[in-house]
């Protein structure tokens, strides 16, 4: 039986960068591993997703989760083409509002969030989602009737009772009283849910019930005319028949040191419903009890639909890039080792994999026999392993070839980076093309 493999989707625009020189000519000039951005992608992506809602009639807007990628370039394409920007730390904030992104085209999310983050979400009229009671009154604390507080209060998942996001059933009472109260000083716009995995109905059923407390809002007097149901919509990395494939022909033997994963931990590279078409399912879909499709609520009620993407707008926009730094042979099969580290890849985060295969280039000619090698980092930790699967290759990779990680751009590039053995961090660099020409340029981000 053949070694399991997972090519991704092909991308002919990715190949024609991969076959000239701009690869090669980039590793001499960095030294070290890279990062290649292609901010059309993101574009396009945020197109679909804007095209489902104008499909539907549904009233909405779309947030970039900033914190899938750190890049410059996203944020500066969110501030040309309106995009909003979802963040979480007052870092994030700032860079955000310093690449020209509106204060009021910011969403604020994450747990416990800092006075100092309130204050600059409050005094730039970002929408600031409540994860708390606490965290309420200490906005309210931090607010003048100047410029009164944009909320969302967030709702715990009635399905997913421990998450550590939201508030219950008695907690949301609470809050709406408070926001009743302090009217003079907070605008409650509506409601918020984080909800882990990549299911379309308890979406529909949880926004469902967020139109709800919308309408019971309103007879306080509040706004509620907003919704955000956050990210969550899959990317299709790979076909149906591969990634079935590859999950029943995996086992111990085909990972570096026979190391096993628990297939369940593993990202779904491959999904049906991904991206734009996931957000046409969610509108499509009935909440529970109610017999109407989502997009029909949204409609009668006056309710506009927020969303937070991340993967979904990055999806085929970057792809990483490592140098091969020495091969050796291991019973039957070799360890390459790359200029980089298992950081630059953040499946590693989670005790899990990055799948999709990496590409070889090589400026030789193909020779020599197929092989199988997995893939080490440059640091002197056993477990730095960029890739522990015995990765089928058609040639034996040489020092000096490069290893293409495709569609990278999403959480995979720096969510755990590090300088260890201080080594650099891989560079970002955007590729886009005019007048028949690819360019490329150094991401650009502000002074820390």
């Amino acid at each position: 039986m053949p070694p399991p493999s997972l090519p991704a989707h092909p991308d002919p625009k990715l190949d024609t960068i991969l076959a000239g020189t701009l690869p090669h000519e980039l590793a001499y000039a960095f030294g070290g591993p890279f990062h290649l951005l292609l901010p059309e992608r993101f574009d396009a992506n945020v197109a679909a997703f804007r095209t489902a809602l104008d499909e539907a009639g549904v009233d909405g807007r779309v947030y970039y989760a900033k914190k899938a990628n750190k890049a410059a370039a996203w944020i500066e394409r969110c501030a040309v083409n309106g995009t909003g920007v979802d963040v979480a730390s007052l870092g994030e904030l700032r860079e955000a509002l310093g690449h020209g992104v509106r204060g009021e085209s910011i969403v604020v999310t994450g747990p416990a969030k800092s006075d100092d983050l309130l204050r600059v979400a409050v005094l730039q009229g970002s929408l600031v989602a409540v994860d708390a009671l606490d965290e309420l009154d200490r906005v309210i604390s931090l607010t003048t009737t100047t410029r009164p507080a944009r909320l969302l209060l967030r709702r715990l998942p009635p399905a997913q009772p421990h998450s550590r996001f939201g508030q219950d059933d008695a907690e949301l009472a609470t809050a709406l009283q408070r926001c009743e109260d302090a009217a003079d000083s907070v605008r409650l716009e509506g409601f918020s849910f984080h909800l882990s995995g990549y299911a379309t109905q308890p979406r529909a059923d949880l926004a469902g019930e967020l139109v709800d407390l919308c309408l019971r809002a309103r007879v306080m007097g509040l706004q509620a005319d907003r919704i955000s149901i956050g990210g969550g919509f899959a990317v299709d990395y790979a076909a149906a028949e591969d990634w079935d494939q590859f999950l029943a022909g995996q086992g111990p033997s085909d990972y570096h040191a026979s190391k096993t994963f628990t297939t369940a931990d593993f990202y779904p590279y491959h999904s049906p419903v991904v991206g734009a078409d996931a957000l046409r399912e969610i509108l499509a879909a009935s909440p529970s009890g109610t017999g109407a499709p989502l997009a029909d609520r949204l409609r009668e009620a006056g309710v506009m639909l927020l969303m937070e993407p991340g993967r979904a707008l990055l999806d085929r926009a970057g792809c990483t890039v490592f140098r091969v730094q020495g091969v050796k042979e291991r019973d039957g099969y070799g360890i390459l080792t790359v200029d980089g580290t298992s950081l630059s890849l953040s499946e590693q985060w989670f005790n899990s994999e990055y799948l999709p295969d990496p590409v070889l280039l090589s400026t030789r000619k193909p020779a020599g026999e197929p092989v199988r090698a997995c893939v080490g980092g440059a640091t002197c930790l056993e477990s730095d392993m960029v890739t522990w699967r015995k990765v089928a290759f058609s040639v034996r990779p040489h020092p000096g070839d490069l290893l293409v990680y495709p569609n990278t751009a999403g959480y995979q590039m720096d969510s755990n980076e590090s300088p260890f053995h201080d080594l650099p961090l891989p560079p970002k660099v955007v590729v886009d093309e005019a007048d028949g020409r690819i360019r490329w340029r150094l991401d650009r981000r502000p002074p820390s």
